[in-house]
């Protein structure tokens, strides 16, 4: 009898899991709230431009990501070659320390190419738009969506949304087990800085010799600064395209500020920071925010695997506790692993 898998959410880890399930004898419904995949590691279009919005690029820790993704398909595969810069709070740049320019990957597509080649190897269902509201274990597991439809049964649950959300789900979930106070508990102490992100577009090129520049003592408005037309295939000759992310207070305090009031005084910030009054006035912008960014610390890690005799499992960047897309991705694969030989009996 083949046995059931749900997968909440399609990022990183979501899809690292259905991958690591490629060749078994499972069967794999992933639900995702949004109509696209790999969460965080997003790509957006706007006129002519492709940008990576929310992660910037994956990194290689290891040198097993590198071989994965090669082994994805090299077609459109980027290693971005300029080096990261350092800034700090008067906005003094200096050259980097080398060990953020190992490899920067992404693609001429973009950075969900991860999640849509990964998935695109499996056999895999995603079910989308679906919000998991609440979840039920019985027998089996039942997931329930905001549209009050109910999904199941399963043999095993994975949940992979940013802490505070999978939390809220435990909450809202009908499973009668004394470990479910410490699991709430220990998923929801994850705390996240949060992030909102700037686009600006600009007519011009930049002559500089940076992909990127980052804040390293966290004591300015900006955190984080990078040219997308430093990957081949996202911007058009002649055009410059800035991701900015603001830093976590920043981002905190502005949140909900109307693009149109706030990117004029985010564009001034990277005008200063670069020394180029052009930059005070970009052709278009767009923005996206991110309450839940990045994780400051990982989950407990013997408590939430507690539940795993119930085929109840977690992953993501908060439970190893690396707001990185290799660590959301490889903790998604060793979780998918784990999963392939409990339903084998290994």
């Amino acid at each position: 009898m083949t046995d059931s898998l749900a997968i909440v959410g399609a990022g990183a880890a979501g899809a690292g899991a259905a991958y690591a399930l490629r060749d078994s004898d499972v069967d794999v419904t992933i639900f995702e709230k949004s109509r696209g995949v790999c969460g965080r590691a997003a790509t957006r279009r706007k006129e002519g431009c492709r940008y990576d919005h929310g992660a910037n690029y994956i990194k290689d820790a290891d040198g097993r990501t590198t071989d994965l993704l090669s082994e994805l398909g090299e077609d459109g595969l980027v290693d971005i070659e300029e080096p990261v810069w350092t800034f700090d709070a008067a906005g003094q740049l200096s050259e980097g320390d080398g060990d953020r320019d190992a490899h920067k990957w992404t693609w001429e597509d973009g950075i969900t190419q991860l999640a849509k080649r990964l998935l695109a190897q499996t056999d895999v269902h995603v079910d989308q738009p679906t919000r998991i509201e609440s979840v039920e274990r019985g027998d089996h597991w039942h997931l329930t969506d905001t549209d009050g439809e109910t999904h199941g049964p399963f043999d095993s649950l994975l949940l992979t949304p940013p802490a505070p959300q999978t939390a809220a789900l435990l909450a809202e979930s009908k499973w009668n087990d004394e470990r479910l106070p410490a699991l709430i508990e220990a998923v929801g102490a994850v705390s996240y800085r949060t992030i909102r992100t700037y686009v600006l577009d600009y007519g011009f090129e930049l002559d500089v010799p940076y992909y990127a520049l980052v804040n390293t003592d966290k004591n300015h408005a900006v955190g984080w600064l990078s040219r997308e037309e430093c990957k081949p295939g996202h911007v058009p000759d002649g055009e410059t395209l800035l991701v900015v992310q603001m830093s976590p207070d920043w981002s905190t305090d502005h949140y909900d500020d109307p693009l149109d009031e706030s990117a004029p005084t985010v564009a001034q910030m990277v005008a200063e920071l670069l020394d180029d009054e052009r930059l005070s006035d970009p052709e278009w912008v767009d923005d996206q925010g991110w309450r839940y960014a990045l994780p400051d610390d990982g989950a407990v890690d013997d408590v939430i695997r507690s539940a795993e005799d119930e085929r109840l499992y977690f992953a993501g960047d908060w439970v190893v506790g690396d707001a990185r897309v290799h660590a959301a991705l490889w903790n998604g694969i060793e979780t998918g692993e784990r999963i392939g030989e409990s339903l084998r009996g290994d």
